[in-house]
């Protein structure tokens, strides 16, 4: 496996044995203080551990002030072809700043950002996209391949290396799910940088579910990946989401509910889709590691869904509540959801489960 160099972006240390990474990207400008403010929350909210903002222009650099006040997770400034915003945003209280190579300008360009980021021990991430490799590798390997990127990125490393700068990570995003991996596996035999993973422009939440998952699911599991991110068209939120579902399925890191629920047959005699919705609805709040299942048999329920801490299965006007497998309560079919969650929040404590 794998093992990562050390760096810190903000509090949060990035690699070096340190937990998989969660991060996400605000879709305002950031300008508007008081909607990214409010974005970045339900972030935290949902379990977020560093947030990226786009800088496209000096009112958003002078803006990371006040939303660095009004937050509690490191905040990153997305960087393109501007070098003088990187050094404002830097300058301004930025924890990181991702700056991509092939747009960011000239050596001396990103000699003028990495003394900055010395002063300030702010973090770098190169950040390669297969759309916007540097003409050069375009040139040499014939197009924006995994080695186009690659070469580009090492281009990048030795240069920071060459300046006594070694505070960063570095990523190389590829729409194409095969891309992303072969970049990513060449890379990790050459340097032992941290490294951000994703597939960029995934599309929306279901595509989007499923391209993260192959891609960042297989280099995860092959030990390559100190943080990650899902790109999704639409809210943030469903990032944060994918990507714990992500890491719990791979046993990297148990947060929130684990929520087992059958697929439902012919012999199911509740409504088992619309009671498993309003389940994972109401328990978004839960935030320590809990599997829970909803069932729609109650003779088989419980059995099949044996290793879950707490579940309900229901029928014939009858439900159960059941724990890893043994049935605990009997009650109206009609109290399933009701019954649930007051068992989780007696098991959990916080606010109302209703």
């Amino acid at each position: 496996m794998r093992k990562s160099r050390s760096i810190f972006v903000g509090n949060v240390q990035i690699g070096g044995g340190a937990p998989v990474r969660v991060q996400s990207m605000t879709t305002i400008h950031p300008a508007n203080v008081k909607a990214t403010v409010d974005q970045i929350r339900r972030l935290e909210e949902a379990g977020c551990e560093l947030v990226r903002i786009a800088v496209p222009d000096k009112s958003a650099a002078s803006a990371i002030p006040v939303i660095k006040k009004a937050i509690s997770i490191p905040l990153i400034a997305d960087i393109h072809f501007d070098y003088r915003l990187a050094i404002k945003a830097i300058e301004k209280g930025a924890d990181g700043i991702r700056v991509n190579p092939g747009n960011i300008g000239g050596k001396e360009k990103i000699k003028a950002v990495v003394k900055v980021a010395k002063e300030h021990n702010t973090a770098i991430r190169i950040g390669v996209n297969s759309g916007s490799v540097e003409r050069e590798f375009l040139r040499q390997y014939n197009g924006p391949t995994p080695e186009a990127m690659v070469a580009s990125a090492l281009k990048t490393i030795k240069f920071l290396e060459d300046l006594d700068f070694f505070n960063f990570k570095i990523s190389l995003k590829s729409s194409s799910v095969l891309d992303t991996i072969t970049a990513y596996r060449l890379l990790a035999k050459k340097v032992d940088y941290p490294f951000h993973v994703g597939v960029t422009e995934a599309g929306p939440p279901l595509r989007s579910a499923v391209k993260s998952a192959i891609a960042i699911g297989t280099l995860l599991q092959e030990g390559i990946g100190e943080t990650i991110r899902i790109s999704v068209t639409g809210d943030p939120v469903i990032e944060i989401k994918i990507a714990y579902e992500i890491l719990r399925a791979l046993g990297l890191r148990q947060y929130g509910i684990d929520l087992i629920s059958c697929p439902t047959c012919g012999r199911c005699q509740i409504d088992l889709i619309k009671l498993t919705e309003e389940v994972e609805k109401a328990l978004a709040w839960v935030k320590m590691p809990l599997k829970v299942a909803v069932m729609g048999c109650v003779v088989n329920g419980p059995g099949e869904a044996k290793e879950a801490d707490i579940g309900i299965a229901g029928g014939k006007g009858v439900g159960i509540l059941f724990k890893k497998g043994k049935v605990v309560k009997k009650f109206k079919e009609e109290e399933l959801l009701k019954v649930l969650l007051e068992e989780i929040k007696k098991m959990v404590g916080g606010k109302d489960a209703h």
